[in-house]
């Protein structure tokens, strides 16, 4: 039973460092192409740049909530539950700021016809 143990937290650990690299390399893409977008002046840049985001962040997200299966005491929970917490947010805010966004993208197309 031990050993079932160790190989479920060597799996979770790699897991962890994927999705945290993964989050990482997606928002550091994310924010290169809206530098750039930026630069070009394209009007679409908060979009593309909020869902490269909130991409990034669902990377990380999930790194998180893998942690807490191999967290051994209470004060890691509580703040492994926190950073979840904050990053929940953040990818709330972040959606909402994309559907808003659409919303206004739309509503100028609209307009412009």
């Amino acid at each position: 039973m031990e050993l079932l143990n160790e190989v479920l937290h060597l799996i979770v650990e790699a897991a962890i460092l994927l999705f945290e690299f993964m989050g990482v390399a997606v928002l550091i893409a994310a924010g290169i192409r809206g530098i750039w977008n930026y630069l070009r002046r394209d009007p679409l840049t908060r979009l593309k740049l909020a869902k490269g985001m909130a991409m990034g962040l669902e990377f990380k997200l999930g790194s998180e909530i893998l942690r807490t299966v191999v967290v051994r005491q209470m004060s890691e929970i509580l703040i492994v539950g926190a950073i979840i917490v904050l990053r929940a947010a953040l990818t709330f805010l972040i959606h909402w700021e994309i559907k808003n966004e659409e919303a206004e993208v739309e509503a100028k197309l609209e307009h412009q016809q």
